[in-house]
């Protein structure tokens, strides 16, 4: 007697997500488990501490799309921006100091949230909190250099948006330290009570 095997499934999570984001908004993907969305194409992504992230949005409110992967924001702005980032961390005064603020540019990619409207995904799977709008929209909403003005205002400000992740990453830091000064003292100090 021949078992009867179900016929394989036509598409896959991970196909239903590609598609959407090929359909939807014009991007491309790249692999399948996860689904990648690279970056230097489309967008470049800010990458900072989920806590110092809600602490920006809530100072600066307006900003393109911005996702949550496990304990990590990801801050979509226009491509070309990573590597424009420590020149202008530098013109805003954060340069020298060590922040938790980083840039995924040309050759990195990010995790695929889920869709809006998808489902929940997978346990630890990212998923947006500010989903991008429609494809027409979507080049508009990123943050750029010279964003108030250049693309008819729509774009919220890059130079507000870095200088409020970089002073929540600061704080983030500090509030750190003073949680945990053992984590911070110099390389070679000897301890207060040694």
């Amino acid at each position: 007697m021949a078992t009867l095997v179900p016929p394989p499934r036509s598409s896959t999570e991970s196909d239903d997500r590609a598609q959407w984001y090929a359909r939807e908004l014009g991007w491309a993907t790249t692999g399948t488990a996860p689904v990648g969305l690279p970056t230097g194409l489309s967008f470049d992504a800010l990458e900072l501490p989920a806590a110092a992230g809600h602490a920006a949005l809530r100072r600066i409110g307006r900003t393109g799309p911005v996702a949550l992967s496990g304990q990590r924001m990801l801050l979509l702005v226009a491509a070309g921006t990573a590597d424009e980032l420590p020149g202008l961390l530098d013109w805003l005064e954060w340069g020298g100091i060590t922040l938790d603020l980083s840039a995924i540019g040309s050759g990195g990619h990010i995790t695929a949230p889920v869709p809006p409207g998808g489902g929940v995904g997978s346990p630890g799977a990212a998923f947006w909190l500010r989903p991008p709008g429609p494809r027409q929209e979507v080049d508009r909403q990123l943050p750029a250099l010279g964003g108030l003005g250049s693309r008819g205002g729509d774009a919220p400000d890059l130079v507000r948006l870095v200088d409020a992740a970089a002073t929540e990453c600061h704080r983030a830091r500090l509030a750190h330290a003073r949680t945990y000064p053992w984590t911070h003292r110099p390389t070679g100090q000897p301890l207060a009570f040694s």
